[in-house]
């Protein structure tokens, strides 16, 4: 494991933390809080997520493909993580596992949450380490957006 195989970004957001954590753990609000513009919405109508609960969703960069995602870390208003892979098994050989976690943290003046990107998992971690950056840029999208959404 290297130092890149983990990339967080965070954001004090003037919002209580289970109003944040409401909107993470609906599968069908991440494409509205989605930086990177690849989450386009479910695939399948999806619960609220919880410790194990799996939730597919559309995506797109260049073609369109569905990634299945296993909830695998949770505790309510506080963290939440999913990982995903591909349903396409050609997809699934070289990508996959990579961990989404968000952190909530209540301080004075809202939460702060802390996304990150841990791709300790990850099927092939050398194909998506390039991306560092990239993703970075794109996770500090996403909590601009979900700030946006909860502003009180």
């Amino acid at each position: 494991m290297t130092t890149n195989d983990i990339e967080t970004v965070e954001r004090l957001i003037a919002a209580p933390a289970a109003k944040i954590f409401d909107v993470l753990a609906d599968p069908a609000r991440h494409s509205e809080i989605d930086g990177s513009g690849t989450v386009k919405g479910v695939k399948t109508p999806a619960q609220r997520l919880t410790l194990g609960a799996t939730f597919s969703m559309k995506m797109k960069m260049g073609i369109g493909y569905t990634m299945v995602n296993t909830v695998v870390e949770f505790e309510d208003d506080k963290l939440i993580a999913w990982q995903p892979r591909p349903d396409n098994k050609v997809m699934a050989m070289m990508a996959g596992g990579r961990i989404w976690r968000y952190e909530l943290e209540s301080q004075e003046g809202g939460t702060l949450v802390k996304e990150s990107w841990d791709i300790r998992d990850e099927k092939v971690p050398m194909l998506v380490r390039p991306m560092r950056s990239k993703v970075r840029k794109e996770m500090t999208a996403t909590l601009e957006r979900l700030a946006k959404l909860v502003a009180e």
